[in-house]
């Protein structure tokens, strides 16, 4: 503007900018010359220039991608790392398919970006696996996608590990002065007054919520049981306020929630008929406790939260808890359940004949639905 005539060549033979972008910022100056907006600062482009990514142009890209790569998740369920057994070339090529036209790199950018990484075989399993594991991972997957698209509550359940109260050790590090290290205990030898605390959580899929209730007593069916009553009065009756059915996703072990206990399916048919909501629960196959959600989208960010922090009282371990969040937008709530509950409960035939239980065609030892007798 100082230079006159052939300014504009001149800059931009100097600057290999543009003549069209020099002229547009010479109007943008005599603009704001005449108002009271601020001064022309270093920017390059004016406040929210340039492309938008493809999230926001697209805002069904990532889920699209999170549903290719989701059914054959694998992860540490106590590390917030997940990759995918795709290539990014193939990942691109069918969401090209889905109407949704991305290169690889950009495929391998969104992955990092919901927290997927690539990692190597690693020897860690033994024994053999149930033949019809596979087949058992896409039934769950289909019941799950059936419940979320018809807008159905739809969880995930396990008892997490338990957990010393006192002034213990726990791994991690956390920044504190120099120096300074918090001080613990040298044995963990269990508090007799504090005893242990035994994490119940249950996983919202739809919302990605959380619910943890601290038990003190046994982790038993009924304790789970309990556990899922309560995270339906306290989250999911609001955020499934005409919902008929429920579905549960658990593991198939030896816990309190395992498919062989008959006393698990007592509790599952008390807690039907106390919330009325049929309930369908799938297990996963014995050994994969790992793939279930609660693992890999709750508790591993619980113990992140609180590393290197001793658990130093029941209370201490709910706010903790409670206190947990993600940049995804994980939001957990926690109580303290110190109810008793009495271990070595026998169900007879009988009682178990009252369960209002009908198995699924596939698998129905691992598949089934309870309704409520009322």
């Amino acid at each position: 503007m100082e230079l006159g005539w052939g300014g504009i060549s001149t800059v931009a033979e100097a600057t290999r900018m543009s003549r069209v972008t020099i002229t547009n910022g010479i109007e943008e100056v005599k603009a704001r010359r005449g108002s009271a907006e601020e001064e022309v600062t270093t920017r390059i482009r004016r406040p929210g220039g340039g492309r938008k990514s493809l999230i926001e142009t697209d805002p069904e890209l990532l889920q699209a991608l999170e549903s290719l790569v989701d059914p054959v998740t694998r992860g540490d369920p106590m590390l917030p790392l997940r990759w995918t057994c795709k290539s990014t070339h193939k990942l691109s090529d069918e969401l090209r398919r889905r109407k949704h036209p991305v290169g690889p790199r950009t495929v391998a950018s969104l992955l990092r970006h919901a927290g997927y990484s690539l990692q190597a075989n690693r020897k860690t399993r033994e024994g053999k696996q149930h033949p019809d594991r596979n087949a058992q991972f896409e039934y769950i997957n289909s019941q799950v996608e059936l419940f979320q698209k018809q807008r159905k509550p739809t969880i995930s359940i396990d008892t997490k590990k338990k957990e010393l109260v006192g002034d213990f050790a726990n791994r991690g590090r956390e920044w504190q002065p120099q120096g300074e290290p918090e001080k613990v205990r040298v044995h963990d030898f269990k508090d007799k007054e504090l005893g242990k605390a035994i994490p119940y959580g249950v996983y919202d899929m739809i919302h990605n919520e959380g619910w943890v209730s601290v038990g003190i007593d046994h982790d038993t069916a009924r304790f789970a049981a309990r556990s899922i009553c309560r995270w339906w009065e306290e989250m999911g009756a609001q955020r499934f306020p005409r919902a008929r059915h429920l579905l549960i996703t658990a593991d198939g072990g030896g816990g309190s929630n395992s498919h062989r206990s008959r006393l698990w399916k007592v509790a599952l048919q008390e807690l039907a008929d106390e919330i009325g909501l049929k309930l369908s629960v799938c297990h996963f196959p014995p050994g994969t406790s790992k793939w279930n959600k609660v693992e890999h989208r709750l508790f591993c960010f619980i113990t992140q939260n609180w590393r290197d922090k001793p658990l130093v009282s029941r209370q201490a371990i709910v706010e903790l808890i409670s206190s947990t969040t993600t940049r995804q937008g994980l939001t957990v709530r926690a109580a303290l359940d110190t109810n008793p509950y009495e271990t070595g409960i026998k169900i007879s035939d009988s009682e178990l004949a009252r369960v209002k239980l009908t198995r699924h065609d596939f698998h129905g030892d691992w598949n089934y639905t309870i309704k409520p007798r009322k």
